[in-house]
Protein backbone atom coordinates (compact mmCIF):
# COMPACT_ATOMS: atom_id res chain seq x y z
CA UNK A 1 0.00 0.00 0.00
CA UNK A 2 3.03 2.96 1.09
CA UNK A 3 4.00 1.58 -2.30
CA UNK A 4 0.87 2.39 -4.32
CA UNK A 5 1.01 6.21 -2.37
CA UNK A 6 4.87 6.64 -3.48
CA UNK A 7 3.87 5.99 -6.97
CA UNK A 8 1.12 8.61 -7.04
CA UNK A 9 3.07 10.87 -5.41
CA UNK A 10 5.66 10.25 -8.12
CA UNK A 11 2.99 10.55 -10.94
CA UNK A 12 0.87 13.36 -9.36
CA UNK A 13 3.97 15.69 -8.36
CA UNK A 14 4.83 18.44 -11.34
CA UNK A 15 8.13 17.60 -12.77
CA UNK A 16 10.58 20.28 -14.22
CA UNK A 17 9.29 19.32 -17.38
CA UNK A 18 5.26 19.29 -16.87
CA UNK A 19 4.92 23.33 -17.96
CA UNK A 20 2.89 25.79 -16.11
CA UNK A 21 0.56 28.36 -17.08
CA UNK A 22 -1.18 31.17 -15.81
CA UNK A 23 -5.20 31.75 -15.90
CA UNK A 24 -5.10 34.74 -18.00
CA UNK A 25 -2.97 32.57 -20.69
CA UNK A 26 -4.97 29.17 -20.38
CA UNK A 27 -8.04 31.31 -21.35
CA UNK A 28 -6.11 32.91 -24.43
CA UNK A 29 -4.64 29.36 -25.68
CA UNK A 30 -8.22 28.01 -24.88
CA UNK A 31 -10.49 30.16 -26.54
CA UNK A 32 -8.12 30.05 -29.89
CA UNK A 33 -8.20 26.30 -29.87
CA UNK A 34 -12.05 25.51 -29.08
CA UNK A 35 -13.99 23.94 -32.07
CA UNK A 36 -16.76 26.19 -30.96
CA UNK A 37 -15.30 29.36 -30.81
CA UNK A 38 -13.60 28.40 -34.40
CA UNK A 39 -16.79 27.90 -35.70
CA UNK A 40 -18.71 30.90 -34.54
CA UNK A 41 -15.51 32.72 -35.69
CA UNK A 42 -16.83 31.36 -38.87
CA UNK A 43 -20.34 32.18 -38.83
CA UNK A 44 -19.44 35.74 -37.75
CA UNK A 45 -17.76 35.94 -41.07
CA UNK A 46 -20.01 34.02 -43.01
CA UNK A 47 -22.69 37.17 -41.53
CA UNK A 48 -20.73 40.12 -42.29
CA UNK A 49 -20.23 38.97 -46.32
CA UNK A 50 -24.13 37.86 -46.49
CA UNK A 51 -24.97 41.42 -45.14
CA UNK A 52 -22.84 43.56 -47.73
CA UNK A 53 -24.20 40.62 -50.29
CA UNK A 54 -27.97 42.02 -49.10
CA UNK A 55 -26.88 45.98 -49.33
CA UNK A 56 -24.95 45.41 -52.53
CA UNK A 57 -28.13 43.91 -54.06
CA UNK A 58 -30.26 46.76 -52.77
CA UNK A 59 -28.27 49.72 -54.49
CA UNK A 60 -26.21 47.75 -57.16
CA UNK A 61 -26.96 46.05 -60.42
CA UNK A 62 -26.08 42.60 -61.22
CA UNK A 63 -23.27 42.49 -64.17
CA UNK A 64 -22.43 39.57 -66.16
CA UNK A 65 -20.26 39.01 -69.16
CA UNK A 66 -20.12 36.04 -71.24
CA UNK A 67 -18.66 34.83 -74.48
CA UNK A 68 -19.42 31.75 -77.06
CA UNK A 69 -16.91 30.41 -79.46
CA UNK A 70 -18.70 28.19 -81.49
CA UNK A 71 -17.41 26.21 -85.16
CA UNK A 72 -19.59 24.87 -87.75
CA UNK A 73 -18.71 21.90 -90.15
CA UNK A 74 -19.93 24.76 -93.15
CA UNK A 75 -19.97 28.11 -93.02
CA UNK A 76 -23.01 29.93 -92.11
CA UNK A 77 -23.96 33.47 -92.34
CA UNK A 78 -22.00 35.80 -89.75
CA UNK A 79 -24.01 38.15 -88.54
CA UNK A 80 -20.58 40.07 -86.96
CA UNK A 81 -18.85 40.14 -90.92
CA UNK A 82 -22.01 39.95 -93.19
CA UNK A 83 -20.74 36.93 -95.13
CA UNK A 84 -20.37 32.95 -94.30
CA UNK A 85 -18.16 31.55 -92.50
CA UNK A 86 -17.27 28.45 -90.35
CA UNK A 87 -16.18 30.16 -87.23
CA UNK A 88 -19.01 32.91 -85.06
CA UNK A 89 -17.51 34.69 -82.18
CA UNK A 90 -19.76 36.73 -79.58
CA UNK A 91 -18.91 38.48 -76.54
CA UNK A 92 -21.96 40.12 -74.24
CA UNK A 93 -22.24 42.38 -71.08
CA UNK A 94 -25.75 42.17 -69.37
CA UNK A 95 -26.80 44.57 -66.53
CA UNK A 96 -30.24 44.25 -64.53
CA UNK A 97 -31.48 46.23 -61.64
CA UNK A 98 -34.53 45.46 -60.14
CA UNK A 99 -36.42 49.08 -59.62
CA UNK A 100 -39.07 47.76 -57.05
CA UNK A 101 -40.00 44.38 -55.48
CA UNK A 102 -42.00 44.79 -52.66
CA UNK A 103 -39.30 45.82 -50.55
CA UNK A 104 -37.63 42.35 -50.80
CA UNK A 105 -34.58 43.91 -50.67
CA UNK A 106 -34.89 46.06 -48.04
CA UNK A 107 -36.14 43.26 -45.98
CA UNK A 108 -33.19 40.89 -47.11
CA UNK A 109 -30.87 43.84 -45.42
CA UNK A 110 -32.94 43.37 -42.10
CA UNK A 111 -32.34 40.39 -42.11
CA UNK A 112 -28.86 39.87 -42.99
CA UNK A 113 -28.16 42.56 -40.29
CA UNK A 114 -29.87 41.05 -37.38
CA UNK A 115 -28.43 37.54 -38.62
CA UNK A 116 -25.03 39.39 -38.26
CA UNK A 117 -25.86 40.58 -34.86
CA UNK A 118 -27.01 37.10 -33.53
CA UNK A 119 -23.22 35.85 -35.04
CA UNK A 120 -21.50 38.51 -33.23
CA UNK A 121 -23.21 37.49 -29.64
CA UNK A 122 -23.52 33.37 -30.69
CA UNK A 123 -19.23 34.60 -31.00
CA UNK A 124 -19.24 36.38 -27.39
CA UNK A 125 -22.06 33.55 -26.03
CA UNK A 126 -19.23 30.54 -26.96
CA UNK A 127 -16.25 32.92 -26.10
CA UNK A 128 -17.39 32.79 -22.16
CA UNK A 129 -18.61 29.22 -22.39
CA UNK A 130 -15.18 28.09 -23.10
CA UNK A 131 -13.77 30.53 -20.79
CA UNK A 132 -16.41 28.75 -17.74
CA UNK A 133 -15.18 25.63 -19.02
CA UNK A 134 -11.59 26.39 -18.68
CA UNK A 135 -11.85 28.02 -15.36
CA UNK A 136 -13.01 25.38 -13.99
CA UNK A 137 -10.58 22.48 -15.25
CA UNK A 138 -8.29 25.16 -14.30
CA UNK A 139 -9.74 25.67 -10.69
CA UNK A 140 -9.93 21.34 -10.89
CA UNK A 141 -5.96 21.16 -10.88
CA UNK A 142 -5.39 23.88 -8.02
CA UNK A 143 -8.41 22.17 -5.97
CA UNK A 144 -6.79 18.99 -6.28
CA UNK A 145 -3.19 20.09 -5.36
CA UNK A 146 -4.87 21.56 -1.98
CA UNK A 147 -6.83 18.27 -1.35
CA UNK A 148 -4.47 16.04 -2.32
CA UNK A 149 -1.98 18.07 0.28
CA UNK A 150 -5.42 17.30 3.08
CA UNK A 151 -5.71 14.17 2.34
CA UNK A 152 -1.55 13.75 3.23
CA UNK A 153 -2.35 15.96 5.99
CA UNK A 154 -4.30 13.27 7.16
CA UNK A 155 -2.78 10.32 6.66
CA UNK A 156 0.50 11.89 8.47
CA UNK A 157 -1.82 12.52 11.52
CA UNK A 158 -3.43 9.16 11.41
CA UNK A 159 0.19 7.98 11.04
CA UNK A 160 1.35 9.64 14.39
CA UNK A 161 -1.82 8.80 16.28
CA UNK A 162 -0.69 4.97 15.64
CA UNK A 163 2.58 5.30 16.84
CA UNK A 164 0.97 6.73 20.04
CA UNK A 165 -1.43 3.90 20.08
CA UNK A 166 0.42 1.04 19.62
CA UNK A 167 2.31 2.74 22.71
CA UNK A 168 -0.42 3.24 24.85
CA UNK A 169 -1.54 -0.63 24.44
CA UNK A 170 2.29 -1.72 25.19
CA UNK A 171 1.84 0.13 28.41
CA UNK A 172 -1.50 -1.39 29.04
CA UNK A 173 -3.24 2.09 29.39
CA UNK A 174 -5.56 0.66 26.18
CA UNK A 175 -7.04 -2.25 24.67
CA UNK A 176 -5.60 -3.16 21.32
CA UNK A 177 -8.46 -2.51 19.80
CA UNK A 178 -7.26 1.64 19.66
CA UNK A 179 -4.76 0.81 17.54
CA UNK A 180 -6.83 -1.00 15.13
CA UNK A 181 -8.79 1.80 15.28
CA UNK A 182 -6.16 3.82 14.56
CA UNK A 183 -4.56 1.36 11.34
CA UNK A 184 -8.30 1.09 9.82
CA UNK A 185 -7.92 4.87 9.66
CA UNK A 186 -4.52 4.86 8.22
CA UNK A 187 -5.89 2.87 5.32
CA UNK A 188 -8.42 4.97 4.54
CA UNK A 189 -6.33 8.17 4.60
CA UNK A 190 -4.21 6.24 2.32
CA UNK A 191 -7.05 5.36 -0.24
CA UNK A 192 -7.79 9.11 -0.07
CA UNK A 193 -4.69 9.91 -0.99
CA UNK A 194 -4.53 7.78 -3.70
CA UNK A 195 -7.74 8.83 -5.08
CA UNK A 196 -6.86 12.52 -4.89
CA UNK A 197 -3.94 11.57 -6.69
CA UNK A 198 -5.62 10.51 -9.63
CA UNK A 199 -7.99 13.04 -9.63
CA UNK A 200 -5.21 15.42 -10.15
CA UNK A 201 -3.34 13.50 -12.69
CA UNK A 202 -6.90 13.55 -14.89
CA UNK A 203 -7.65 17.36 -14.10
CA UNK A 204 -4.00 18.24 -15.26
CA UNK A 205 -4.51 16.14 -18.58
CA UNK A 206 -7.67 18.07 -19.07
CA UNK A 207 -6.07 21.41 -18.45
CA UNK A 208 -3.25 20.03 -20.79
CA UNK A 209 -6.33 19.30 -23.80
CA UNK A 210 -8.07 22.47 -23.34
CA UNK A 211 -4.79 24.47 -23.81
CA UNK A 212 -3.12 22.31 -26.95
CA UNK A 213 -1.01 20.34 -24.87
CA UNK A 214 -0.09 16.56 -25.13
CA UNK A 215 0.65 16.16 -21.44
CA UNK A 216 -0.15 17.49 -18.26
CA UNK A 217 0.14 21.19 -17.76
CA UNK A 218 0.62 22.63 -13.96
CA UNK A 219 -1.56 25.85 -13.06
CA UNK A 220 0.15 28.34 -11.52
CA UNK A 221 -1.07 28.95 -7.51
CA UNK A 222 -4.22 31.54 -7.72
CA UNK A 223 -4.30 34.28 -5.03
CA UNK A 224 -5.80 33.71 -1.13
CA UNK A 225 -6.97 37.02 -1.30
CA UNK A 226 -10.82 37.20 -0.22
CA UNK A 227 -13.60 37.17 -2.80
CA UNK A 228 -14.56 41.01 -2.91
CA UNK A 229 -18.41 42.06 -3.38
CA UNK A 230 -20.04 42.39 -6.62
CA UNK A 231 -19.43 45.64 -8.74
CA UNK A 232 -23.23 45.35 -9.19
CA UNK A 233 -26.23 45.03 -7.73
CA UNK A 234 -28.85 41.94 -8.42
CA UNK A 235 -31.43 44.57 -10.69
CA UNK A 236 -28.43 46.20 -12.23
CA UNK A 237 -27.41 42.33 -12.88
CA UNK A 238 -30.54 41.57 -14.58
CA UNK A 239 -30.99 44.98 -16.51
CA UNK A 240 -27.39 44.40 -17.75
CA UNK A 241 -27.81 40.54 -19.00
CA UNK A 242 -30.86 42.04 -21.13
CA UNK A 243 -29.08 44.72 -22.84
CA UNK A 244 -26.08 42.58 -23.32
CA UNK A 245 -25.89 38.95 -22.43
CA UNK A 246 -25.29 36.67 -25.26
CA UNK A 247 -28.23 34.91 -24.91
CA UNK A 248 -30.77 37.47 -25.26
CA UNK A 249 -29.26 39.30 -27.61
CA UNK A 250 -29.19 36.13 -29.42
CA UNK A 251 -33.27 35.74 -29.13
CA UNK A 252 -33.81 38.76 -29.83
CA UNK A 253 -31.63 39.18 -33.11
CA UNK A 254 -33.42 35.91 -34.33
CA UNK A 255 -36.80 37.61 -33.74
CA UNK A 256 -35.55 40.73 -35.91
CA UNK A 257 -34.16 38.26 -38.69
CA UNK A 258 -37.13 35.77 -38.90
CA UNK A 259 -39.58 39.23 -38.98
CA UNK A 260 -37.33 40.72 -41.63
CA UNK A 261 -37.64 36.96 -43.80
CA UNK A 262 -41.48 37.03 -43.39
CA UNK A 263 -41.50 40.55 -45.14
CA UNK A 264 -39.50 39.53 -47.81
CA UNK A 265 -41.73 36.13 -48.55
CA UNK A 266 -44.87 38.93 -48.35
CA UNK A 267 -43.01 40.86 -51.16
CA UNK A 268 -43.71 38.01 -53.32
CA UNK A 269 -47.20 39.54 -53.84
CA UNK A 270 -46.36 42.69 -55.73
CA UNK A 271 -44.96 42.68 -59.43
CA UNK A 272 -41.23 43.49 -59.72
CA UNK A 273 -40.42 45.98 -62.23
CA UNK A 274 -36.56 45.76 -63.69
CA UNK A 275 -34.20 47.61 -65.65
CA UNK A 276 -32.11 45.83 -68.39
CA UNK A 277 -28.89 46.21 -70.36
CA UNK A 278 -27.47 44.64 -72.86
CA UNK A 279 -24.65 44.87 -75.12
CA UNK A 280 -23.39 42.13 -77.48
CA UNK A 281 -20.25 42.27 -80.13
CA UNK A 282 -20.28 39.82 -83.07
CA UNK A 283 -16.97 38.76 -85.06
CA UNK A 284 -15.12 35.40 -86.39
CA UNK A 285 -12.22 36.36 -84.16
CA UNK A 286 -11.26 38.08 -80.81
CA UNK A 287 -11.45 40.31 -79.57
CA UNK A 288 -15.40 40.56 -81.19
CA UNK A 289 -15.88 44.33 -82.93
CA UNK A 290 -17.15 43.66 -86.23
CA UNK A 291 -20.67 44.40 -85.01
CA UNK A 292 -21.84 45.74 -81.75
CA UNK A 293 -25.65 45.55 -81.16
CA UNK A 294 -27.13 47.41 -77.07
CA UNK A 295 -30.40 47.20 -75.87
CA UNK A 296 -32.21 48.65 -72.79
CA UNK A 297 -35.14 46.95 -71.41
CA UNK A 298 -37.90 47.29 -69.22
CA UNK A 299 -40.19 44.38 -67.55
CA UNK A 300 -42.63 43.83 -65.45
CA UNK A 301 -43.38 40.33 -64.01
CA UNK A 302 -46.47 40.10 -61.77
CA UNK A 303 -46.79 36.42 -60.49
CA UNK A 304 -50.96 35.90 -60.64
CA UNK A 305 -51.19 32.02 -59.39
CA UNK A 306 -48.54 29.57 -58.26
CA UNK A 307 -50.35 26.88 -56.62
CA UNK A 308 -50.18 28.32 -52.85
CA UNK A 309 -46.26 28.40 -53.28
CA UNK A 310 -46.20 31.64 -51.90
CA UNK A 311 -48.73 30.70 -49.26
CA UNK A 312 -46.37 28.07 -48.27
CA UNK A 313 -43.76 30.18 -47.75
CA UNK A 314 -45.04 33.04 -46.09
CA UNK A 315 -46.65 30.64 -43.37
CA UNK A 316 -43.55 28.67 -42.98
CA UNK A 317 -41.90 32.64 -42.89
CA UNK A 318 -44.83 33.28 -39.86
CA UNK A 319 -44.25 30.39 -38.13
CA UNK A 320 -40.51 31.11 -37.92
CA UNK A 321 -41.68 34.14 -36.94
CA UNK A 322 -43.89 33.24 -34.42
CA UNK A 323 -41.30 30.38 -32.63
CA UNK A 324 -38.54 33.11 -32.45
CA UNK A 325 -40.76 35.90 -30.90
CA UNK A 326 -42.20 33.12 -27.71
CA UNK A 327 -38.10 32.16 -27.48
CA UNK A 328 -37.02 36.02 -26.99
CA UNK A 329 -39.94 36.25 -24.73
CA UNK A 330 -39.09 33.14 -22.48
CA UNK A 331 -35.49 34.16 -22.56
CA UNK A 332 -36.31 37.29 -21.43
CA UNK A 333 -38.55 35.90 -18.45
CA UNK A 334 -35.79 33.42 -17.70
CA UNK A 335 -33.55 36.70 -17.15
CA UNK A 336 -34.00 36.95 -13.78
CA UNK A 337 -33.67 33.52 -13.15
CA UNK A 338 -30.62 32.68 -14.47
CA UNK A 339 -28.68 36.07 -13.13
CA UNK A 340 -30.02 35.62 -9.94
CA UNK A 341 -29.02 31.73 -9.77
CA UNK A 342 -25.22 33.12 -10.48
CA UNK A 343 -25.30 36.01 -8.29
CA UNK A 344 -26.50 34.41 -5.26
CA UNK A 345 -23.94 31.15 -5.65
CA UNK A 346 -21.39 33.84 -6.08
CA UNK A 347 -23.04 36.03 -2.64
CA UNK A 348 -23.67 31.91 -1.16
CA UNK A 349 -20.05 30.84 -1.60
CA UNK A 350 -18.59 33.98 -0.28
CA UNK A 351 -20.17 33.67 2.88
CA UNK A 352 -19.64 29.44 2.77
CA UNK A 353 -15.72 30.47 2.63
CA UNK A 354 -16.54 33.01 5.96
CA UNK A 355 -17.87 30.47 7.88
CA UNK A 356 -15.39 27.70 6.70
CA UNK A 357 -12.89 29.27 7.62
CA UNK A 358 -14.12 29.67 11.45
CA UNK A 359 -14.82 25.94 10.84
CA UNK A 360 -11.45 25.02 10.29
CA UNK A 361 -10.22 27.09 13.41
CA UNK A 362 -12.79 25.25 15.33
CA UNK A 363 -11.59 21.84 13.99
CA UNK A 364 -7.94 22.67 14.92
CA UNK A 365 -8.96 23.39 18.30
CA UNK A 366 -10.93 20.38 18.65
CA UNK A 367 -8.30 18.25 17.20
CA UNK A 368 -5.57 19.50 19.42
CA UNK A 369 -7.46 18.93 22.73
CA UNK A 370 -8.88 15.71 21.67
CA UNK A 371 -5.31 14.43 21.02
CA UNK A 372 -3.94 16.16 23.99
CA UNK A 373 -6.86 14.10 26.07
CA UNK A 374 -6.49 11.03 24.36
CA UNK A 375 -2.28 10.41 25.16
CA UNK A 376 -3.36 11.84 28.96
CA UNK A 377 -6.10 8.71 28.91
CA UNK A 378 -8.98 11.14 29.59
CA UNK A 379 -10.68 10.69 26.03
CA UNK A 380 -11.88 7.29 23.56
CA UNK A 381 -10.14 6.79 20.45
CA UNK A 382 -13.22 7.28 18.88
CA UNK A 383 -13.52 10.81 20.29
CA UNK A 384 -10.11 11.43 18.61
CA UNK A 385 -11.06 9.95 15.48
CA UNK A 386 -14.41 12.06 15.23
CA UNK A 387 -12.28 15.00 15.62
CA UNK A 388 -9.55 13.79 12.94
CA UNK A 389 -12.32 13.49 10.42
CA UNK A 390 -13.79 16.67 11.62
CA UNK A 391 -10.81 18.58 10.66
CA UNK A 392 -10.02 16.47 7.63
CA UNK A 393 -13.62 17.59 6.45
CA UNK A 394 -12.97 21.19 7.37
CA UNK A 395 -10.06 21.25 5.43
CA UNK A 396 -11.47 20.23 2.00
CA UNK A 397 -15.14 22.27 2.71
CA UNK A 398 -12.41 25.35 2.86
CA UNK A 399 -10.85 24.86 -0.37
CA UNK A 400 -13.92 23.67 -2.37
CA UNK A 401 -15.80 26.48 -1.30
CA UNK A 402 -13.03 28.97 -2.13
CA UNK A 403 -12.96 28.01 -5.96
CA UNK A 404 -16.58 27.67 -5.89
CA UNK A 405 -16.63 31.53 -5.66
CA UNK A 406 -14.31 31.82 -8.21
CA UNK A 407 -16.79 29.35 -10.87
CA UNK A 408 -19.66 31.38 -9.38
CA UNK A 409 -17.95 34.48 -10.96
CA UNK A 410 -17.43 32.61 -14.30
CA UNK A 411 -20.68 31.44 -14.48
CA UNK A 412 -22.25 35.08 -13.76
CA UNK A 413 -20.07 36.44 -16.33
CA UNK A 414 -20.89 33.92 -18.66
CA UNK A 415 -24.62 34.94 -18.38
CA UNK A 416 -23.51 38.97 -18.55
CA UNK A 417 -20.86 38.51 -21.43
CA UNK A 418 -18.94 40.80 -19.73
CA UNK A 419 -15.70 41.27 -17.38
CA UNK A 420 -16.85 42.19 -13.84
CA UNK A 421 -12.91 42.09 -12.63
CA UNK A 422 -9.83 42.27 -14.56
CA UNK A 423 -8.19 38.86 -15.17
CA UNK A 424 -4.75 39.96 -13.32
CA UNK A 425 -6.83 40.19 -10.30
CA UNK A 426 -7.53 36.49 -10.21
CA UNK A 427 -4.40 35.16 -10.60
Amino acid sequence: MIGAVLVVALIAAPGDSVPRISLSEALNRATRLDPGYVAALALVSTAEWARRSAFATLVLPSISVSTDFTTYSTEIFNTGTAKPAKTIITARADARFELFNGGRHLADVHRTRAELESAEATEVQVRYFSALVTEAVFYAVLSGQELRAVAQDRLRRAQEQLVVARARVVSGAVVQTDSLQILLEVNRARVALIREGARLNVARLELGRRVGESGPVEALPADTVPAPELPVTLPEAIASALQQGPDYRIAQANERATAAALRAQQASYFPTLALGANVTSFDDHYFPNALTRSSVSLSLNFPLWNNFSRELNVARARAGRDVARAIRSDVERAAAVDVTLTYEAYQTARAATEYAVQGLVVAQENFRVQQARYRAGASTILDLLEAQKGLTEAESELVQSRYAIRLALAGLEAVLGRRLFDLKDRQ
